[in-house]
């Protein structure tokens, strides 16, 4: 290979820039799609990943992993509360472990109608470091106990810590999957090639995301808020002002161990008002929605078929 040949890419989808018409809005004739990412997770005492609150210690890390369990014994319930007040619905991303830890709180949030998306088993475990058969068995597995314990197979994924191998997408469409949240490459659907057939890719946010701007940025919560609000705002001005019809999705990436935290919870509370209030000029929703409304929108090209 020469060294200026062009660079190896992955092969999933072709480069389109953003102001390409879609040839479509949203329902009612939206151009911005806002949902919530409301990650609920559980990681195993003594041992595994997890994100630090302080340094790490030796195991058992008492701080951090009772930091974790924060969000599901208290800051997923405020959360909860919150959504139900505004009247907004969620995607919630659910390790299947919490169906033996704390099944009442996945109980509520399907009782409240939101949807219930894949999130591996614990967030403790890297995808990546699976070998195909693994990894298989995991996309198997999170299926299977999620219609068993909720009634509904679950038709979108998130990889605990974006974590992917090569062959990620072609697995998950071989084990029915109809989308991946795990790319963040653009403010719009994409539809992925896979030797599975079409996968979509649904953006889901590492920007607008608590745990990278929190706690890895060390971003005050009013400014998160802030930057949810901005964000929205841009996003809404942008699908409007667009010549063409465009149909951009905002997704908000949120960790109750993080933002159900009290003082955080009031910024969040001004931020999801904000988008609560426009909700005639947007389409609140989820992203099984969204993955549903594209693949009747949006025709099969050759490339992806």
């Amino acid at each position: 290979m020469n060294d200026f040949d062009p660079l190896k890419m992955h092969g999933r989808f072709a480069y389109r820039p953003i102001h390409h018409s879609d040839g479509y809005r949203w329902p009612n004739g939206a151009g911005l799609a806002v949902y919530l990412g409301f990650n609920l997770e559980h990681f195993a005492f003594g041992e595994g990943l997890g994100a630090a609150l302080g340094p790490l210690s030796p195991q058992p890390d008492v701080l951090n992993y009772s930091w974790r369990e924060y969000g599901n014994r208290v800051g997923a319930w405020r959360c909860i509360e919150l959504f139900d007040v505004l009247d907004m619905p969620a995607g919630t991303l659910i390790n299947t472990s919490l169906y033996d830890h704390c099944p009442e709180l996945v109980e509520a949030c399907a009782a409240r109608g939101d949807e219930l998306i894949a999130h591996g088993h614990t967030n403790a475990w890297r995808q990546s470091d699976l070998a195909a058969q693994g990894e298989r068995a995991l996309l198997a597995h999170c299926r299977t106990r999620m219609r068993e314990c909720s009634g509904v197979a679950p038709a979108g994924w998130l990889s605990p810590w974006i974590s992917e191998s090569h062959h990620t997408p072609d697995l998950l469409a071989e084990a029915g999957y109809r989308y991946t949240l795990n790319w963040c490459h653009d403010d719009r659907p994409v539809r992925m090639k896979t030797r599975g057939g079409p996968l979509w890719s649904i953006p889901y946010p590492q920007e607008l995301n608590d745990l990278p701007m929190i706690m890895a940025r060390q971003m005050d919560m009013r400014d998160f808020a802030d930057m949810i609000v901005d964000q929205f705002d841009e996003m809404l001005e942008q699908a409007q002002r667009a010549r063409e019809p465009q149909a951009l999705v905002m997704g908000i990436a949120l960790h109750p161990y993080i933002v159900g935290q009290p003082y955080r919870l009031r910024h969040l509370r001004r931020a999801l008002a904000h988008i609560a209030a426009a909700r005639d000029d947007i389409w609140l929703t989820t992203p099984g929605a969204i993955a549903r409304y594209v693949d009747e929108a949006v025709p099969l090209t050759a490339d992806v078929e």
